[in-house]
């Protein structure tokens, strides 16, 4: 299986789940498929976040940046990605820009999708339960009465493009700042953010609340997934 992996993701095949993943009986083997299918996407899109902020340190190396276009304009793109005001404050770009801890990432899409299984992903790609407040979506069979806004569920093109809108909202979400503050603190300390420690800043993710979060430790420490953290 390994290797069906392995060359499915050299040739980029894996713009959606797999048929061969939802034909897998054993439950214990379909999840081993589910985290070889994920994390290396997850991976991906960290490296790429990784990169970004290697790039933006190199820029705010240089005392003269400033009169720089090209580099003004690179951090001028990114803070509007990001929602930073200011493309002066590296505490902002730094804060914000940063990676996300593999195991909650598993966790958050194990949960939002169930392994895979659930219509949104089959449908939209939609790994993690974003929406969208517009008619382009898809259609959710039942919708929250509390919720009076029309939205419906987001269409990704990708499983990677799914992945790359759910590390981008936690990273500039007004509603993840907690999140993005704890994990600055962290890598000031020099000490690993992990899943189980991130999990305690999602409580605004679902309606569920503080369930969610022990959900999502439960998630990470049942399948020993902070390993990935490292």
């Amino acid at each position: 299986m390994k290797r069906l992996v392995s060359l499915a993701l050299a040739l980029n095949l894996y713009a959606v789940f797999p048929s061969w993943y939802y034909k897998i009986k054993s439950t214990s083997k379909q999840k081993q498929a589910f985290v070889e299918i994920m994390l290396p996407l997850i991976q991906v899109e960290n490296r790429k976040i990784e990169n970004l902020r290697k790039t933006v340190i190199y820029i705010f190396s240089d005392p003269f940046y400033m009169i720089k276009p090209e580099k003004v304009a690179f951090l001028a793109k990114t803070a509007k990605i990001y929602k930073i005001k200011d493309i002066n404050d590296k505490n902002e770009f730094l804060t914000k820009i940063d990676k996300i801890p593999p195991s909650l990432a598993l966790a958050q899409a194990a949960i939002e999708s169930g392994w895979g299984k659930s219509r949104f992903v089959k449908e939209a790609n939609n790994i993690f339960g974003h929406w969208t407040y517009t008619n382009k979506g898809l259609a959710p069979k039942s919708k929250y009465d509390h919720i009076k806004t029309d939205y419906s569920i987001r269409i990704f093109p990708s499983l990677e493009a799914s992945i790359a809108a759910y590390m981008k909202n936690l990273n500039r979400n007004p509603a993840y700042k907690e999140f993005r503050n704890l994990r600055r603190q962290y890598a000031e300390r020099n000490i690993s953010f992990t899943g189980i420690k991130a999990a305690d800043t999602m409580i605004r993710y679902s309606q569920k609340k503080e369930k969610y979060v022990e959900l999502l430790k439960k998630m990470i420490t049942k399948n020993y997934w902070s390993k990935y953290d490292k």
